[in-house]
């Protein structure tokens, strides 16, 4: 089948619901399928709406759909009004969005991919985890569905292990228990998922997982992992008999894999909140490789007591730091995530603090020396593939797990090690920042994040082993078509 046939007649559509971290894999993977010759739609349920098309390009003006490089975005209703805080009612939302999600995404795929003749117009469905009934919509329809894993590899074989019961895990008798799986070092409690510990509190999502990896395995054509082989090759080969993956990622803004920088500027348009460019101004007048960037993504919230032990080691190390601190949409009344009085003052001549920033400019920028991160994979696969050593502060899902690989599978990075309250004091951080930039291990782990670096490139450029597991994917769905 030519080129031509292929644009013509191989469409996918792919779903998700309004969470950045779970829009840019799709919308970049989306990206990826269209240098194939295919035509994607991204559909998003609307509590994004007002977001995207205020920051869409391309001249955008329709209030229904919008286009970014390439991808023709669309939104579906989850089944609650746009002001309904889904966050703070997690159960609630998720079991909206699993009663009218799959009506409305059956509705869309009825209105803009009608048969004719028999024939599907629309070859492929791609999910996420986190919207497991869109495998259901897909086997209603008759059209072949794969699921994009959006953690490393890693995690989906910690998961498939503990929802088949293959092996075992702490349990409430028996907590500090180690766990021994293929392909993956030895893990403590502290290095696993909050998921799949006896203490995890969020039962929908754990059940969205057990769903999942109990139920799907038949159910889906292709799973896609955003991670590239190389990175986590041990544990990819370990699940070939069980449940394979195929990488296809780092899924992370063309711009840090040396490609088209036009191209950068529209995928990055899905961040959530106006990043601010005076973070660029700033790092072009500090020194090469003498920033530390810190940045726990959009959901961490800190105590006070732990603003003031991370305030007071970055002015005690005495080294220029760029510290995204989100504020609150309302203030809160015992001091969580701000800034201790006066910190502002004390360091306006050491460093920026800024709500939001350009993070892979960030990161790709020569004056960032490493980055303190809660380890959430999307900033991971950012940091790796820029070559940008990391100290890793987990929260919680996979951020522990991230954190062991970076530590001891990666080997690009250090840990922070709380105290027994759960909190981490200025001397730990002060001894991370001090071992990672100058201490006897830092060359190896600079040598180390430059590798991965080289590697995530030419796992992604033309021929490399995430491209050829695309192309796969690709060709498969044609040969589905015939």
């Amino acid at each position: 089948m030519d080129n031509e046939i292929i644009k013509e007649e191989i469409h996918v559509l792919m779903v998700t619901f309004a969470s950045q971290g779970h829009i840019n894999p799709m919308l970049r993977l989306g990206e990826k399928l269209i240098t194939k010759g295919l035509h994607v739609t991204l559909a998003i349920n609307e509590m994004a709406r007002p977001r995207i098309l205020k920051s869409a390009i391309n001249g955008a003006s329709t209030t229904t759909s919008t286009s970014i490089a390439g991808v023709k975005i669309i939104f579906y209703s989850d089944g609650l009004s746009l002001d309904y805080d889904r966050k703070a009612n997690l159960d609630h939302f998720l079991e909206a969005i699993g009663k009218f999600g799959p009506i409305n995404i059956s509705n869309i795929i009825k209105e803009h991919y009608p048969k004719c003749d028999n024939n599907k117009k629309l070859s492929c469905i791609i999910n996420n985890p986190f919207v497991p009934w869109v495998v259901d919509v897909a086997i209603e329809h008759e059209i072949p569905c794969a699921m994009l894993w959006i953690q490393p590899c890693s995690l989906y074989s910690i998961y498939y292990h503990f929802y088949n019961k293959l092996n075992p895990f702490p349990t409430l008798t028996n907590p500090n228990m180690s766990v021994e799986l293929p392909g993956l070092p030895s893990l403590l409690t502290q290095d696993l998922p909050s998921f799949v510990l006896p203490t995890n509190s969020f039962g929908s999502l754990c059940r969205l997982l057990s769903t999942m990896f109990l139920n799907s395995k038949n159910e889906y054509a292709w799973v896609l992992g955003n991670s590239f082989f190389e990175l986590e090759k041990d544990v990819i080969n370990s699940m070939d008999d069980l449940y394979p993956i195929r990488p296809v990622g780092p899924l992370v803004p063309p711009s840090l894999l040396g490609e088209d920088q036009d191209r950068n500027q529209e995928i990055e348009v899905l961040d959530m909140w106006k990043a601010e460019d005076s973070c660029i101004e700033w790092l072009n007048k500090q020194e090469s490789a003498s920033v530390i960037y810190v940045s726990f993504g959009s959901i961490a919230i800190f105590s006070s007591k732990q603003m003031d032990s991370i305030s007071k080691a970055l002015k005690n190390v005495n080294r220029p730091f760029l510290w995204v601190v989100k504020p609150s949409e309302v203030p809160s009344p015992n001091g969580n995530n701000q800034l201790p009085l006066g910190f502002l003052e004390e360091t306006k001549d050491l460093g920026l603090i800024v709500p939001w920033s350009p993070q892979t400019k960030v990161l790709s920028h020569p004056s960032t020396a490493c980055f303190i991160t809660h380890c959430g994979w999307n900033s991971m696969l950012e940091t790796i593939a820029a070559g940008v050593p990391v100290i890793a502060y987990p929260q919680w899902t996979d951020q522990p797990t991230n954190a062991k690989l970076i530590v001891d599978v990666f080997r690009i990075g250090l840990r922070l090690r709380p105290n027994q309250d759960g909190h981490v004091s200025n001397d730990e951080i002060e001894n991370c920042i001090g071992e990672i930039m100058n201490g006897p291990n830092s060359k190896v782990l600079r040598s180390n994040a430059k590798g991965l670096k080289q590697a995530a490139r030419e796992a992604a450029g033309n021929g490399g082993s995430s491209d050829r597991n695309i192309q796969l994917f690709v060709d498969e769905i044609i040969e589905r078509k015939i």
